[in-house]
């Protein structure tokens, strides 16, 4: 998917330069009897979804780089483009031909990279980290551990490996041998990573957390998301760490988890564009694309009908938990006067 990170900024550019042209007569083509312009062709197009939800990014990016962009240097873009052109080689693209075939220039790529970090720039800016954020995050808070993983692709080979390692095999051995896990395997499967880590599969970390120093668990099945293929992991414990009860060690950590989880909360995304859009006052001039932002700037009737289905969905949820616990009652005490009756 990141080799067509380029391909896929391009048509959104594409439209953009269309858009700025749109009041211009130049031709794109001639032909026996009259041409076809620019103007023509944004005609024809302009009334697309593709090109409606272009023109919507095309506003928003900008408005966010407007008002936030002077909190992005240059330093920052440099490396997001140096980030960008190594993602594409690793998965063994040729950063210049994609280049080319979205029909981008360095340049080009770098300003729509400019406007992605000013638009995380407004997205941080508007992020308030409360007590009550803290207490959340350290509910599933872990911190980070060492451990050994071995991976494989199938359950019988793990529980093969898994009673190897009962009968007093060695792990490192085992994982350099026959681990499919390449970020580990080179190195006996060695890891370290907490309850925040991506690098290991939410399932595994689960099963990790629970076991001491020296432990070894049962096979663990996961499933990648992008293969849908399933894998079987053991992990041996080589050093756990309970947080205990006092999170003051730890609430560094625990705000930039806070920040992390609110920045990609989707309702706090759609309210902090909202307000960034409401105070640009963004005016359409062209009809055709009259409606394009109704669905991202809230009214406060769409504001409080929103509350107002939240405070529903949650008064029901307390209405069917009374009458749960109402029946669960009357259920206890009808088989009560039952037990009596038959005494």
């Amino acid at each position: 998917m990141k080799k067509k990170l380029i391909l896929a900024a391009a048509g959104v550019f594409s439209i953009f330069a269309l858009a700025a042209c749109s009041t211009g007569s130049q031709d794109i083509a001639t032909l026996k009897g009259g041409s076809i312009t620019v103007e023509d062709f944004y005609n024809q197009v302009k009334s697309q979804p593709s090109s409606q939800q272009a023109v919507q990014q095309m506003i928003v990016y900008k408005v966010f780089e407007d008002k936030y962009g002077k909190d992005v240097s240059d330093k920052d873009v440099q490396a997001e483009f140096d980030k960008t052109k190594k993602s594409i080689k690793d998965q063994g693209g040729n950063f210049d031909e994609q280049l080319k075939q979205a029909g981008m220039t360095e340049k080009s790529l770098k300003k729509q990279l400019r406007q992605g970090l000013a638009f995380q720039a407004g997205m941080k800016a508007h992020v308030k980290i409360t007590d009550e954020d803290l207490k959340a995050t350290w509910e599933t808070f872990h911190p980070e551990v060492e451990a050994q993983i071995i991976q494989v692709a199938t359950e019988d080979e793990a529980k093969e490996i898994k009673k190897q390692l009962n009968d007093g095999g060695d792990f490192t051995k085992i994982a350099k041998e026959k681990s499919t896990d390449e970020a580990t395997k080179k190195d006996g499967g060695k890891v370290k990573f907490d309850s925040q880590s991506e690098t290991v599969a939410e399932p595994v970390r689960t099963a990790a957390f629970k076991l001491k120093d020296g432990e070894i668990s049962e096979p663990i099945q996961t499933t990648d998301p992008t293969t849908y293929q399933s894998a079987f992991t053991i992990v041996k414990m080589v050093k756990n760490k309970e947080k205990g009860n006092d999170m003051a060690p730890y609430k560094k950590e625990l705000k930039k988890i806070a920040e992390t989880n609110k920045l990609s909360d989707q309702e706090f995304q759609s309210k902090v564009i909202s307000d960034v859009l409401t105070e640009a006052n963004v005016k359409m001039k062209d009809e055709a694309f009259s409606g394009i932002m109704s669905n991202l700037i809230q009214t406060k009737d769409s504001a409080n009908s929103s509350d107002s289905s939240a405070k529903e969905e949650k008064e029901s949820k307390s209405s069917n938990s009374e009458k749960s616990k109402d029946s669960s009652s009357k259920t206890e005490e009808s088989s009560s006067k039952t037990e009596e009756s038959s005494k």
